[in-house]
């Protein structure tokens, strides 16, 4: 049986916590800075986590648990 490959779209996007949890980066935060105010800027920098009902979706592609 080969081994499963990790979708590398969702690697770079996603990282695996200490207790199991999907981490993942905010959206809005690449470009356009100029606009958005620095309280919606700070809020930005902090990761957030996946939704738990999409965690088991993201796991597949992330086989090296």
């Amino acid at each position: 049986m080969p081994k499963m490959k990790t979708n590398r779209a969702a690697a770079k996007r996603f990282k695996i916590t200490g207790s199991g949890r999907v981490r993942r980066a905010k959206q809005g935060g690449q470009h356009g800075m100029i606009g958005k105010g620095r309280k919606r800027r700070r809020r930005l920098r902090d990761n957030d986590m996946v939704h738990p009902t999409m965690e088991a979706r993201v796991k597949v592609l992330l086989p090296y648990l």
